[in-house]
């Protein structure tokens, strides 16, 4: 019976991202042919009068202010998505621009990407926009990293409660056989420690206390990050994977020490349980 509920504890997971996959692609750009015509005619003056507004932060040359310096920028040369991602949505304090139409849009972004030193092979265009999108939206990962993301519906709330009480079941019931057998027998059980069991828990124990250094440095690394002038985002991935494996070696550790260093006492055997462990 644990392993029944462990497998299927897998396969209501499976469907479970499959739920969460269906939300995570991003809008379809559509590619309009008119607008990618006039790119090319239109950025350089298009794409300079729309910069003006800019220029209070960003300097007329690019040079840098409020803002960050646009001139001679690689990070934007090798990410010009990046720049198009920026005007629409907006970052720290520059709010969306709004107000741009969408030919203004890809004409400010060209102009940024083609002054001032700044040169791209290709023009940024909408099919360069869909093109460079990744496969789940940033707004979806963000919301993932959240312990309850705010748009969790009904199912998904269903199917990660069902997932969890059958691990949790079907894991008790494999502890419980591995730890204490098939069957109990009244009387104190006395155990006997080994030198593998005894390397085991010293290992666990270790690990433990590195993963949690580890953990810590993360997370200051991270708290830098947010602190910085440019904000970087946090490696939620790597906290979690600190976090679980602490959980996990100090799980380790204390089921080696009730094998193989703990004393038990069994007062009655009782054959009617509801559990089938």
């Amino acid at each position: 019976m644990p392993w029944v509920a462990i497998v299927c504890a897998a396969i209501m997971w499976i469907i479970l991202l499959f739920l969460f996959n269906k939300e995570t692609a991003p809008e379809p750009v559509v590619v309009d042919p008119a607008v990618v015509a006039t790119i090319n005619k239109e950025w350089p003056t298009v794409g300079k009068q729309a910069f003006a507004s800019c220029a209070g932060c960003h300097g007329a040359e690019g040079q840098g202010g409020i803002g960050p310096k646009l001139a001679g920028n690689e990070k934007i040369l090798k990410d010009p998505v990046y720049v198009h991602t920026i005007i629409v949505k907006g970052k720290g304090g520059m709010p969306a621009q709004t107000q741009l139409s969408e030919t203004q849009v890809y004409a400010v972004a060209n102009y940024v990407l083609n002054s001032w030193g700044n040169k791209i092979e290709e023009p940024l265009t909408p099919a360069t926009v869909a093109e460079g999108q990744t496969k789940i939206d940033p707004a979806v990962l963000k919301n993932r990293s959240r312990f309850v993301p705010e748009d969790i519906k009904l199912p998904e709330i269903f199917l990660a409660t069902f997932v969890m009480v059958l691990l949790t079941y079907g894991l008790i019931g494999l502890y419980s056989v591995w730890a204490e057998g098939m069957e109990l027998h009244p009387g104190i059980h006395k155990v006997r420690s080994t030198p593998l069991a005894t390397l085991g828990i010293l290992t666990t124990l270790g690990l433990t206390v590195l993963f949690s250094v580890l953990f810590v440095r993360q997370m200051v690394t991270d708290f830098a990050g947010w602190a910085a002038k440019e904000p970087v985002a946090p490696n939620v991935t790597a906290e979690g994977f600190y976090a679980a494996m602490i959980l996990l070696m100090l799980a380790a550790s204390i089921a080696l020490y009730k094998k193989f260093f703990m004393d038990g006492e069994v007062l009655v055997e009782d054959a009617s349980g509801e559990f089938p462990w």
